[in-house]
């Protein structure tokens, strides 16, 4: 190992409103040595969700918030350098949620084996990692599709929200995908087989929804909150459900936004509406993993990574992340 040296990304201030480039720093280390029972990996891939954007916010939160200096959070797939665990061999490929950062030497119990066979390993990041875990209970457990449903999807390009829809379709449901591009939603028309897409920043998204679907919503899954989902709520079904997922809309809002809004007309319809965090089901993350590997081997399921190439450039493609630049789940390739 001739590089001494690890790089890792800080948030560097706390951001208000909309993060920028100096909300960040890097800072250097040295490569740490693994310990007893320790494994030392170096990062292959890093992961970039939008879910990062609120562990940089102070106050309640479902998980340990970020403070000023700390290491950006976030999964890697790394492969095994040095190994002081029984239980794992220099070479192998594991992920591990030891944030924005090259090296690092943690503990076997905290890495997870990835199996190079049953996918590039890139796809333990996506649809075989979080946000395909996300969108398989989140469909599947919270929504509870019957064959026949309307099923509306928000930000339905992105690595949730493609696997939300396919996986609908597998089920029987006529699916509606919201984007915010004429590429995006011609993709998930004639790639990934939704019934229909609408493109939030042209169509009026209640008008368009009246029309394609006059029967009603059945399943709403909210990536995005805000005007998108009041223009759903406004379409929903008697005896609809909804999940919330993200509400990547008010992410980076200075203030939380006045609402929520159009509870009226689910004391109309009777809908459901649930939170949901893809830990809940963590005991069995293992059998839908198996589940989706083998729909992407017989061509049922299809995915789309959107790869920027460098470790040094994290920041930036986080920020267009929150902005909807990326196309297909983002990676960030930090070393081959």
């Amino acid at each position: 190992m001739t590089n001494t040296l690890n790089r890792a990304w800080t948030m560097a201030a706390r951001p208000i409103g909309e993060p920028t480039q100096d909300n960040f720093a890097m800072k250097e280390s040295v490569i740490p040595a693994p310990k007893h029972g320790e494994v030392l990996i170096k990062t292959l891939y890093m992961s970039l969700d939008p879910y990062m954007r609120g562990r940089m916010r102070s106050g309640p939160s479902y998980a340990t918030v970020l403070e000023p200096g700390d290491i950006m959070t976030g999964e890697v797939v790394a492969r095994v350098e040095q190994s002081e665990s029984q239980k794992y061999n220099v070479g192998d490929i594991v992920r591990a949620n030891i944030g924005w950062q090259e090296w690092a030497a943690v503990g076997a119990h905290n890495v997870n084996r990835v199996d190079p066979n049953l996918a590039p390993i890139s796809t333990s990041l996506g649809i075989l990692g979080m946000p395909g875990m996300t969108a398989y209970f989140g469909l599947l457990a919270v929504l509870k599709p019957r064959a026949g449903d309307t099923l509306v999807v928000s930000a339905a390009s992105g690595a949730v929200g493609a696997v939300v829809g396919q996986i609908g379709k597998i089920n029987g449901c006529e699916v509606i995908g919201i984007a915010g591009t004429e590429e995006k939603c011609a993709y998930l028309i004639n790639e990934l087989g939704f019934s229909h897409g609408i493109n939030y920043k042209k169509q009026n998204v209640s008008k368009e929804l009246s029309s394609i679907a006059p029967a009603g919503i059945d399943c709403y899954f909210d990536n995005v909150g805000g005007p998108v989902s009041d223009g759903v709520f406004e379409n929903l079904a008697l005896k609809s459900r909804v999940a919330i997922c993200g509400q990547i809309s008010q992410y980076n809002a200075a203030e939380t936004p006045k609402g929520p809004r159009n509870l009226a007309s689910l004391i109309r319809t009777r809908t459901t509406v649930e939170g949901f965090l893809v830990y809940d089901f963590v005991l069995e993350h293992e059998v839908a993993r198996s589940r989706i590997a083998t729909w992407i081997k017989e061509g049922r399921l299809k995915y789309k990574e959107d790869v920027v190439d460098g470790f040094e450039n994290a920041p930036t493609a986080f920020i267009g992340l929150l902005n909807g630049k990326n196309f297909g789940k983002l990676l960030v390739k930090v070393s081959d």
